[in-house]
């Protein structure tokens, strides 16, 4: 009887330490809900303050692009973005910049994503940093920011001087009897319902003249 009492005893001190065990686990959970909430709550005061890192950044991109760029911020609860479109003949151009906290929230992650259909050469299409959310170091995140603008402006750039996207795009000034992008183009000329491309105002004063002269 004295062993089978023991067996009891030890059966009852197992069932105590998992409902122990358990108990422990839902104050740890509760803790962490209650932690993640007050960080939550001081999210949105944190992005408001780094606006002043990326805003006037992506102002300058914008700028710097005019007509040739649509914006689209989007502001939500806890999170940032800007989407940007680009236009061009040669391809769709979608640039996004994007800021976000973990599942857990206690980092900010910075996310850059850049879209161009078709795909006919090699770019950098993705990359991120993540901060602490109490400690962004704001000289290296505005340093993330001008290395990726500037790493999207020479991908822009290349795509418009790369011979795959060029094909189908060239056209041939009938003055200079050189080839150029439709872009390019330094003027224009519409005879007969057909666009004629120069590659400046000087060969399209030429080309005038030799017409008026027939």
């Amino acid at each position: 009887m004295a062993a089978t009492g023991s067996l009891m005893d030890r059966i009852d001190a197992e069932i105590d330490a998992a409902f122990q065990r358990v108990e422990q686990l839902k104050t740890q959970k509760v803790e962490e809900f209650q932690g993640r909430q007050q960080r939550l709550e001081k999210l949105d005061g944190i992005l408001e303050e780094l606006r002043e890192v990326w805003r006037p950044r992506l102002e300058a991109l914008a700028k710097k692009f005019g007509e040739r760029a649509n914006v689209q911020p989007q502001i939500e609860p806890g999170r940032r973005s800007a989407k940007f479109k680009f236009k061009s003949e040669l391809a769709s151009i979608d640039l996004r910049f994007a800021v976000a906290p973990d599942s857990d929230v206690r980092n900010l992650v910075f996310i850059y994503d850049l879209d161009i259909l078709p795909i006919l050469m090699k770019f950098d299409s993705h990359d991120t940093i993540e901060f602490p959310l109490d400690a962004v170091d704001k000289v290296a995140l505005g340093k993330w920011f001008d290395d990726r603008i500037i790493e999207f402006v020479k991908t822009y750039l290349s795509l418009h001087e790369n011979q795959y996207y060029l094909k189908g795009h060239l056209v041939e000034d009938p003055i200079a009897k050189v080839q150029f992008p439709k872009y390019a183009a330094g003027a224009t000329l519409e005879v007969g319902g057909k666009t004629i491309y120069f590659i400046d105002e000087s060969t399209l004063r030429e080309y005038q003249q030799k017409q008026s002269a027939k």
